[in-house]
């Protein structure tokens, strides 16, 4: 099976928090896992962030950030998908950054896995054409 995840799945393989486990296990299948290049820039906001809140230090920010790029994530190019993007966020009335994850699996034909409440209560599955997973469910 092939997947889209976005940052935060990843986050939860790097930083202990509620559902690290469950991204565990799907880090630990051999099923494929795709996202957009943007990932790596939401993953590096989110690290800066939490070493400003004074969760992690820059040092652990730094390792997190190495584990999540080096973790075999087959990254695919954000321009592409931005059109596509638009619409979604038009549809959804979501930010567009978000919907890049959803077009990347509409376009794989890929599902999409999430731990984003906010973004699970805007989708209705069915009118995107694309299998969306909550991580919560995994």
């Amino acid at each position: 099976m092939t997947w889209v995840i976005d940052a935060s799945v990843a986050l939860k393989w790097v930083i202990p928090e509620a559902l690290s486990d469950k991204a565990d296990r799907l880090r630990a299948g051999d099923d494929e896992l795709l996202a957009p290049d943007l990932l790596l820039v939401e993953v590096a906001n989110a690290l800066w962030k939490k070493t400003v809140g004074r969760e992690i230090s820059s040092a652990e920010a730094d390792r997190a950030f190495d584990l999540v790029s080096e973790s075999g994530i087959d990254l695919r190019p954000t321009a592409p998908l931005l059109t596509r993007a638009m619409d979604i966020a038009r549809r959804l009335n979501h930010p567009v950054y978000d919907c890049v994850y959803l077009a990347l699996a509409a376009r794989e034909h890929a599902s999409f896995v999430t731990a984003d409440r906010r973004l699970l209560r805007r989708i209705p599955t069915r009118a995107l054409q694309v299998a969306v997973v909550d991580l919560r469910t995994f």
